[in-house]
């Protein structure tokens, strides 16, 4: 007897199991097609030119507050744990050349990344995934017009060009809030502290992280856009599916990072 519970309870076990998988290819081809079907609604006509310029405002300028304070804090946290860790070898007053790396290369994309994502993920999944519940999605569908076009493709354009501008805001400002800590806790003279940063940091290293912030971009609206368009079950699916995007976006952030990494460096 115990032994047929346990082999029905291995069957169920594998069934499960064999269930989430096909769910997962089959999400992922979804996502896949969602991606062709933007890719090819940017190269028709009458191209959403006023309705990108107006997410551009939306996903950009609106989010300038929070990268403001998420760069000029973490500019002064890094110099502070920096020379902290740099007097220990007398290398204190190089701290302008750790902070100028750090930002350049991952903190200023990475953090601006996700900071942007759970902002515009959330409000983009909240904002589609009510029309989606609503059937107003079905509605533009029935009077002739690509959703894809109209929602979608504005969106994904907005954040991928955007993330970049705001990542350069958020280096700048990481560079001013180390440059204060330096100057007023750490006793560095503030010349000595750029020009270490103009001698560490290349074009290169600016290059490398401002290129990963577009794939970044891309990925947050997208992985927003299709959460919403997957939306089911009134307000309760929109709160899940908001919850599902900020999460699947940081995560996806954290982990395109490592191989773009991996591909910068190879390059």
């Amino acid at each position: 007897m115990s032994r047929r519970f346990e082999g029905s309870m291995a069957e169920r076990w594998i069934e499960h199991v064999g269930d989430q998988v096909l769910d997962a290819v089959e999400a992922f081809g979804r996502f896949a097609l969602l991606v062709w079907l933007t890719a090819r609604a940017a190269l028709r006509p009458r191209f959403p030119l006023r309705e990108t310029a107006r997410q551009m405002e939306s996903i950009g300028v609106r989010s300038l507050t929070i990268v403001i304070l998420t760069a000029l804090f973490t500019g002064m946290v890094l110099a502070l744990q920096t020379g902290i860790a740099l007097a220990r070898f007398g290398a204190k007053p190089y701290v302008g050349s750790v902070i100028g790396l750090s930002l350049a290369r991952e903190l200023g994309p990475v953090l601006t990344a996700l900071m942007v994502g759970g902002r515009v993920g959330a409000g983009i999944t909240a904002e589609i995934g009510s029309m989606q519940v609503t059937e107003q999605v079905d509605a533009i569908r029935s009077m002739g017009a690509d959703p894809i076009q109209k929602l979608v493709l504005p969106r994904v354009l907005a954040a991928t060009l955007a993330l970049p501008m705001l990542t350069i805001f958020a280096n700048l400002l990481g560079v001013i809030g180390g440059l204060v800590i330096s100057t007023a806790q750490l006793h560095i003279s503030p010349n000595f502290y750029l020009e270490t940063i103009f001698n560490a940091v290349t074009l290169e290293d600016v290059l490398s992280g401002l290129a990963k912030t577009f794939v970044f971009g891309w990925i947050i609206a997208t992985v927003a856009c299709f959460s919403a368009l997957e939306t089911k079950g009134g307000t309760v699916g929109v709160g899940r599916a908001t919850t599902r995007t900020v999460v699947t976006a940081s995560i996806a952030v954290l982990i395109s990072d490592f191989f773009l990494t991996q591909l910068l460096l190879a390059l």
